[in-house]
């Protein structure tokens, strides 16, 4: 396997903007630094302060439109997070997650359907992150396989549309599923990071909008199914160690 690492992703809020990134630093059993640190929790959802299903919060998968929020966070040297948003329909807005609950809520109402609980709080995830596994995850995808099912629906598909975290160059589609159960090392040298890879990650219709105008344009599910006889795509992965990841490294199974 010649693979390498293509693209970074991370999720400040959970189903509310995706962020690109050069490098990332990793620690033993935690997700990428803010990635679903924080949910925005719907009217009726279990309140708490462990993690929870993604049928608590506001996501993608119910709301379109949300696909096409993207977002870019600084952390000052106090550890304070301001997290800035935008979206074609709305003005982009700053918040500091921890106080600025309120001020995101009335952001995002104009573009959440109405007949769907509407947000009642931004929560803060546990250590290990608010994602859909329920575990410290780190979603690997491959990029050969979005090739794959790109030409199966006959329209190129924004990587966006997945929410992933890593998304591999070198692989043959769908061999990322062959990596469910070993250990890839990533990386060179001492900031090298060893990921075991743990399970595939089951799809949403939340993969049916386009992440440039929120609306659905793909049929992402039955593409899945009538062509591999699955709705998964990608796998999910623990951290083993601790170091960085930056765009271009290397990845080989241990």
């Amino acid at each position: 396997m010649a693979a390498s690492v293509a693209q970074i992703w991370r999720h400040p809020i959970k189903g509310i903007g995706a962020e690109a990134l050069s490098e990332t630093r990793i620690t033993r059993n935690l997700p990428l630094p803010l990635d679903r640190a924080w949910a925005l929790l719907q009217v009726g959802g279990e309140a708490g302060t462990g993690w929870r299903s993604c049928s608590n919060f506001l996501r993608g998968a119910k709301g379109p439109s949300l696909m096409a929020i993207t977002a870019r966070s600084e952390t000052a040297e106090d550890g304070a997070v301001k997290i800035t948003l935008a979206h074609p329909d709305r003005p982009e807005i700053s918040i500091d997650p921890d106080r600025d609950g309120g001020a995101l809520m009335d952001w995002v109402r104009p573009i959440y359907p109405e007949e769907r609980p509407a947000p009642a709080a931004l929560i803060k995830a546990p250590p290990q992150g608010m994602s859909d596994a329920n575990f410290p995850s780190i979603s690997i995808l491959n990029r050969a396989s979005l090739r794959a099912l790109g030409q199966k629906l006959g329209q190129n598909l924004d990587e966006r549309r997945f929410r992933g975290n890593l998304w591999l160059e070198g692989l043959a589609p769908w061999e990322e599923f062959d990596l469910v159960g070993k250990t890839l090392r990533i990386g060179m040298g001492e900031e090298a990071v060893e990921i075991e890879v743990i399970e595939p990650i089951g799809r949403c219709r939340a993969t049916e909008a386009n992440p440039e105008t929120g609306r659905k344009d793909a049929h992402v599910l039955a593409g899945l199914s009538n062509g591999w006889g699955h709705t998964q795509f990608g796998v999910y992965a623990t951290a083993r160690s601790n170091g960085c990841i930056r765009s271009g490294d290397p990845v080989e199974i241990l």
